[in-house]
């Protein structure tokens, strides 16, 4: 291992020149520069971490700080995440779109096979795969347009809420970037440094995608086999049950318990338990199984749902009860459409 962080490090001094070429022309470029993160009052710290820690060459990591721009654009967005200001109502159509159901029909039978390998070897459904993606990226027509060096920087030196954890992000991507042999300003990705198809953090990046297609090499921005596979893997690691229920649709008793609703996203009453709180489910469940109970307001008032296991597994890609609904939904619309298609 210390001969391969050698040789990393001549490679990472190669470029370093590079770099700071870049950064300084770009400072020159404009009579008010802007700001150089690697001055920032916690680039010191970071630096340390990065070198002492990861052994990464100093100069290399200055130079990345250096040339990464701040984004005001980024900050803005951090404040006003669609999950916090809209009703699940509006959410949802966000999402569930014709459109975008017509496009992951197309998206399955343009990876069919790749996506049926995943179902088998994850016991998680293509059709969740997919609607994930199509969440996401809109099947990789929209996977974000900021440098991703930029969105970490940004977000972890000037946002001082979130800073410890988008700093620890912007320390994984350093470390991805180095075992991927990538060039660390080559990646976009959305306003908070999520990439590919499946928009994956770096720490996630890390420690779930795949080399699905056997190539090598994991990339999951510009290789959709691998973004098909690595999403199926984020899954089954985060305990996707083969089978299982997502949800169920809940029948109100006279007196239930409004107070179990929205408690959390973490399955803790059992089925058996909500009923007798007057939130019961109009599906066959087991009795024993742990559930969740929901209440979202939706374009044509109120609804009540059961949220199980593998709905939680949804929650753990984005920990929003909205988020999964609209996925799973999704996933739902488009596995029909496909049945209708096989059956044409």
């Amino acid at each position: 291992m210390i001969g391969h962080d050698v040789k990393i490090q001549n490679k990472q001094r190669h470029t370093v020149k590079k770099l700071l070429g870049g950064a300084l022309a770009a400072l020159l470029l404009s009579a008010t520069a802007q700001a150089d993160y690697s001055n920032n009052p916690g680039a010191e710290a970071f630096i340390k971490t990065m070198v002492e820690k990861h052994n990464f060459d100093r100069d290399w990591v200055m130079a990345v700080l250096k040339q990464a721009e701040p984004k005001q654009s980024i900050l803005d967005a951090m404040s006003r995440p669609a999950e916090s200001v809209m009703t699940w109502g509006r959410y949802r159509n966000i999402f569930i779109q014709d459109s975008r159901v017509s496009q992951g029909v197309e998206f399955w039978k343009a990876h069919r096979e790749e996506l049926a390998r995943a179902e088998k070897e994850t016991g998680v459904p293509a059709s969740m795969i997919v609607g994930i993606i199509g969440v996401e990226t809109r099947f990789g027509r929209n996977m974000g347009s900021y440098r991703v060096v930029d969105a970490l920087a940004t977000l972890g030196f000037d946002f001082p809420r979130r800073s410890k954890f988008f700093l620890g992000q912007l320390e994984e991507y350093m470390l991805m970037v180095r075992e991927q042999d990538i060039e660390p300003f080559s990646l976009k990705g959305s306003y908070a440094g999520a990439m590919g198809y499946g928009q994956f953090i770096p720490s996630s990046y890390r420690a779930y995608a795949v080399d699905f297609d056997g190539d090598g090499k994991i990339d999951i921005v510009n290789n959709t086999v691998d973004a098909i596979g690595s999403v199926a893997n984020y899954f089954k690691r985060h305990g996707w049950r083969s089978g299982e229920p997502v949800v169920a649709s809940v029948v109100l008793k006279e007196g239930a318990d409004h107070s179990l609703f929205n408690a959390g996203l973490k399955p803790v009453k059992t089925v058996a338990q909500l009923k007798q709180a007057g939130i019961a489910s109009d599906q066959k469940l087991a009795p024993e199984q742990k559930a969740t109970a929901m209440k979202l307001d939706g374009e044509k008032g109120d609804e009540y749902w059961i949220g199980l296991q593998n709905f939680y597994v949804i929650t753990r890609y984005n920990h929003s009860a909205m988020y999964a609904m609209a996925a799973y939904q999704l996933s739902q619309l488009i596995a029909a459409e496909m049945r209708e298609a096989t059956k044409s």
